[in-house]
């Protein structure tokens, strides 16, 4: 049963991130992201990670995405415009995207170590490992991550005032 689960969530994951691609409108784009999103904390109840699962749905597909949705309507950004497709560059660009897909999926079954399963509810650590982790050996990640999403934040804010 897992591994139905896993194969129904991975390719609704793989899906979405498709469909985030190729969305010509942003809030479609950021409502697919979602979908990835939650996507990705199903995957991570499956690996026994509980705690993780609920961070992903509360902080990347909760806060995050309205802050991504709320700068998008900001911004007022419309409908992007199609680029004329060359018929040339698709002929030689898709033989090497899948060339590519195969020597790194090769080296990845190659050159990685071999490990034990991933056994579900195996991770015991709770919530307060994973901030003891945070505010000590990942402190300097954490902030500097804050401080580049208040960068953006402010880029925004900055693209969006009209001139006077």
């Amino acid at each position: 049963m897992d591994v139905v689960l896993f194969l129904l969530f991975a390719s609704v994951a793989v899906g979405c991130a498709i469909n985030l691609v190729l969305q010509t409108h942003p809030i479609s784009s950021a409502l697919s992201l979602i979908g990835v999103m939650g996507s990705l904390a199903v995957l991570y109840l499956l690996l026994g990670g509980e705690f993780i699962a609920a961070v992903q749905l509360i902080v990347y597909a909760g806060a995050i995405m309205v802050l991504f949705v709320f700068v998008i309507m900001l911004l007022n950004a419309g409908a992007e415009k199609r680029p004329t497709r060359k018929v040339l560059r698709t002929a030689v660009a898709l033989p090497l995207l899948f060339t590519l897909a195969g020597v790194g999926a090769w080296l990845a079954a190659t050159q990685t170590p071999k490990t034990d399963a991933v056994k579900f509810g195996a991770y015991t650590a709770g919530p307060a490992e994973v901030g003891r982790a945070i505010f000590t050996s990942y402190l300097l990640p954490f902030e500097v991550t804050s401080i580049l999403i208040l960068i953006a934040i402010l880029g925004a804010i900055v693209l969006a005032r009209k001139e006077i």
